[in-house]
């Protein structure tokens, strides 16, 4: 098996391409699958952006994407998807209708207008250059995490947030891993402390290996919130390669959503826009039950995993006014 980098181009057949604009305070991540992968998603956030995401219910026809995209900008970053879906119309892709073909693209959108950059873009948003952008940049090969694509101008409730990824294995060899940029309402650490929500599952120091919290106050429990608005949504996606039907792809993406609820507090709020998608690229058969209730599992550690990772590695937009990050406060690591 060829090494594993903890990120989701340890599955093959993805490439991941980021376009990151300090300036305007956000950016573009895009998943491209090699070949067309089954997927599906949920949504538990109460205040979703999203473009193309109702067909990835299990009732509804198309079963297989070409590419997932994750993006800031709110609504106008709904344009990126655009940019992708016409990188991969210009090299043959896409779902066949007649003699013409239907490059699939789903999008979520996580919401960074108010982060301190520059959103002066004038009569057209620039996501869908941006979209075209991060598909040509996209690579097979290990990326960048933190304040990077649709990261860029994440933040949460006390701390910079950012893009983060994990992966891991399952006792029967198949591959799982998460890609999330994490916008959200509630905070990814332990009250004030340097201590990460999602310590109990965090592999080789990944982020700062720093452990669980030794004690527990009431203000650690407390509510913290960014505020009232709708300036949140922590979007991601985990991918196997296993084989899957759609349905179970829906079941990973529920299972993402657990993992997000162990590694931010409050999460799925009714500002937040909580959307997971989740694909199976096809390539090793499942061999038992036991196997997909492993992958479910994993499912869960890696999003939570990726959602520290991405707070972890985060650094501030270079404003005035930008929100501070994990490592302004606490240093590379701290022991």
């Amino acid at each position: 098996m060829p090494p594993l980098h903890n990120l989701l181009t340890d599955i093959d057949g993805i490439a991941v391409g980021h376009v990151t604009d300090l300036n305007l305070g956000s950016g573009v991540t895009a998943i491209i699958f090699d070949e067309p992968a089954i997927a599906s998603g949920s949504v538990l956030g109460g205040a979703p952006g999203g473009r193309d995401t109702a067909l990835l219910d299990p009732s509804m026809t198309v079963e297989k994407v070409d590419a997932f995209v994750l993006s800031g900008g709110s609504a106008f970053g709904l344009d990126a998807a655009g940019g992708v879906q016409a990188g991969l119309r210009e090299i043959g892709r896409g779902f066949q209708v007649g003699s013409t073909r239907v490059p699939i693209v789903p999008q979520a959108i996580l919401m960074d207008l108010l982060n301190s950059g520059n959103k002066d873009w004038g009569l057209h948003s620039p996501y869908r250059d941006m979209g075209y952008e991060a598909f040509k940049a996209a690579s097979n090969q290990p990326f960048s995490l933190g304040s990077v694509g649709a990261g860029t101008g994440a933040t949460t409730a006390t701390l910079k947030g950012g893009l983060g990824s994990a992966s891991a294995v399952t006792s029967g060899g198949h591959k799982i891993a998460a890609i999330v940029a994490v916008n959200a309402m509630g905070s990814a650490t332990v009250g004030a402390s340097r201590h990460f929500w999602a310590a109990p599952f965090e592999r080789e120091d990944e982020f700062g290996g720093l452990g669980f919290s030794p004690q527990f106050a009431a203000a650690d429990t407390a509510l913290r919130i960014k505020g009232v608005t709708l300036i949140a949504t922590t979007i991601g996606a985990v991918v196997t390669d296993a084989v899957l039907t759609k349905a179970q792809a829906y079941r990973l993406s529920i299972m993402a959503h657990g993992g997000l609820a162990r590694a931010v507090l409050p999460s799925h709020l009714s500002s937040d826009g909580d959307t997971m998608f989740a694909a199976a690229t096809g390539k090793k058969p499942l061999s038992a039950a036991s196997d997909f209730t492993e992958l479910c599992h994993l499912a869960s550690i890696v999003m939570s995993r990726a959602i520290a990772r991405g707070v972890y590695e985060a650094t501030a937009l270079p404003h005035e006014g930008a929100q501070t990050s994990w490592r302004d406060h606490f240093g590379e690591r701290t022991e």
